[in-house]
């Protein structure tokens, strides 16, 4: 649904339509579903902390593969061991990814086969992994040790939490997003303001689109200890259009 929103001149009339509402109905049924799985997650990670600190684990059903419990069973041990770097290495996976779709809708776009920029890649797998990780996993640190999580997830401090999250945090971050990756792409530091004073509000908008309601759902849901893998997930998307947007401004210029 969001890249129906903000990458939509990629697409024809009809064809944005079709995906909105195939989209829509997706985003509806993942959404029910993440909720109750966020839920017991939620309730698994509690008890875990609670009683000696041990790896978070899931109640699975038994037609899932031992593969992916283990897989699983082994980011959960990871996670609680080694907070940080899980997360950032989570994170460069997940943004790297992320700009190896945008590169293939931007070619597809342009109807060209054109190979991997490997450099760009590079520059997105080592932003989720030395800024974008790291951010977050202090930032929620301190936001949950100003505002304690509530164990009903429709309270004032929820709202309130979005409200800092989108409102403060969310604009600061941004601008190191495109200072970071346009100093990293050899922008001088002038080019890079005069991007800000072109794309960022529109980068904005578009922002509160994806981030407002996945961000109620990531503190009102998710434990503490998942809300930088549940907004890795989330940052996929907003990646490719982060790279389709400034990759394409840079072409034009």
């Amino acid at each position: 649904f969001f890249l129906c929103l903000v990458v939509e001149p990629i697409y024809s009339p009809s064809t944005k339509m079709t995906m909105k509402l195939s989209l829509i109905s997706l985003l509806l049924l993942s959404t029910t579903l993440m909720i109750d799985g966020f839920t017991l997650v939620r309730q698994g990670v509690m008890n875990n902390l609670v009683h000696n600190r041990k790896p978070t684990s899931l109640a699975v059903d038994a037609g899932m593969t031992d593969a992916f419990v283990n897989a699983w069973t082994s980011y959960n041990v990871a996670l609680e061991e080694q907070p940080l770097l899980t997360k950032s290495v989570t994170a460069g996976v997940i943004l790297g990814a992320a700009d190896l779709a945008g590169q293939a809708i931007e070619n597809r776009k342009n109807n060209e086969d054109a190979g991997i920029d490997v450099a760009r890649f590079v520059r997105f797998a080592f932003f989720g992994f030395i800024l974008q990780a790291p951010w977050n996993h202090f930032y929620y640190l301190l936001l949950d040790g100003a505002l304690p999580p509530t164990d009903d997830p429709f309270t004032v401090t929820t709202g309130v939490k979005v409200v800092v999250d989108q409102f403060v945090q969310a604009p600061i971050f941004t601008i190191l997003i495109f200072f970071f990756l346009g100093i990293l792409e050899g922008k001088s530091v002038e080019a890079v303001k005069e991007q800000l004073n072109r794309d960022y509000k529109d980068t904005m908008l578009a922002n509160w689109k994806l981030w407002v309601p996945a961000t109620m759902v990531n503190i009102a849901f998710c434990p503490p200890i998942f809300r930088v893998l549940f907004l890795n997930c989330v940052f996929f998307f907003w990646s490719i259009f982060l790279s389709l947007k400034l990759n394409n401004n840079s072409e034009e210029q």
